[in-house]
């Protein structure tokens, strides 16, 4: 009874908290009831429990709108990068006119697609692409991470997009490092996201891998242009690895949740 309770609960929650909006078959009525709608008085009355159980069927319902498992990232991963997504926007650090995460999943070795940049407003995958990791990071696979200026490491965890500039590889884009003992000297190292000919089907099918930069996540120069303009100025990029001492404020589960609940909380909602 209890769970069921919950449960019902859950579901109302997550009718006004998938991005974009709730979602309905055409076939089904568009008129919406009491019991499917969640109110500020209701939403007071769950208890963390069940506000967990709410985000957490709420961030399976992304995944699986998105595509995600087809593209290739895993339910895992995803998570991790979604709740530190709502520990920034809950801190106001996002920008407001977009709703991007981008995804860098460096387990996988350089010759797969191993970036995701997903519009969660859409539900919708946008790129799927190739991305280099940094020559001391690995060869084939990123094994070591660095956040120590001259390592030519890449460095894991959570950033936001910065401002653009022109350099020696074009159009690139400044990483703001958010975890202090893991990449917070982005800047001091000009660790940024640019495009590079390296990264390319045509590199992996001579070598067997791409090539590797000096701790930048360099993208294929074909889509470099358009993938900086779409991330820019404040979105959140989560790069993962396969390190299990990794640790971060933004993937305080408890913290996200709450954060999560309150916004749909401030969200106008109708009978």
């Amino acid at each position: 009874m209890i769970r069921a309770i919950v449960t019902s609960f859950a579901l109302s929650f997550m009718l006004v908290a998938t991005p974009g909006g709730a979602r309905h078959d055409e076939s089904e009525p568009k008129e919406r009831t009491a019991e499917t709608v969640l109110t500020s008085t209701s939403l007071a009355r769950l208890s963390l429990a069940e506000k967990k159980l709410a985000f957490d069927e709420h961030v399976q319902e992304v995944y699986n709108r998105s595509g995600l498992k087809t593209a290739g990232l895993s339910f895992s991963v995803f998570e991790r990068a979604y709740t530190g997504y709502h520990n920034f926007k809950q801190d106001g650090l996002t920008a407001t006119d977009r709703q991007i995460l981008t995804v860098v999943d460096f387990t996988k070795p350089s010759n797969l697609k191993r970036m995701w940049i997903i519009d969660l407003d859409a539900n919708k995958v946008l790129y799927n692409n190739l991305v280099a990791h940094g020559r001391n990071t690995g060869n084939v696979r990123a094994e070591k991470f660095s956040n120590e200026p001259n390592s030519n490491m890449s460095s894991m965890g959570f950033y936001l997009t910065n401002k653009t500039y022109y350099g020696k590889h074009g159009l690139s884009l400044r990483l703001s490092g958010m975890d202090e003992q893991y990449n917070s000297k982005a800047m001091e190292r000009a660790i940024v996201l640019h495009g590079a000919d390296y990264v390319s089907d045509d590199f992996v099918k001579q070598y067997g891998r791409l090539g590797r930069s000096l701790g930048c996540p360099a993208v294929p120069r074909a889509i470099s242009g358009d993938v900086i303009e779409l991330i820019k100025d404040n979105t959140v990029l989560y790069i993962h690895s396969a390190d299990k001492a990794y640790t971060s404020d933004y993937l305080n589960l408890e913290r996200a949740v709450e954060g999560f609940a309150a916004l749909q909380g401030t969200s106008p909602v109708s009978a």
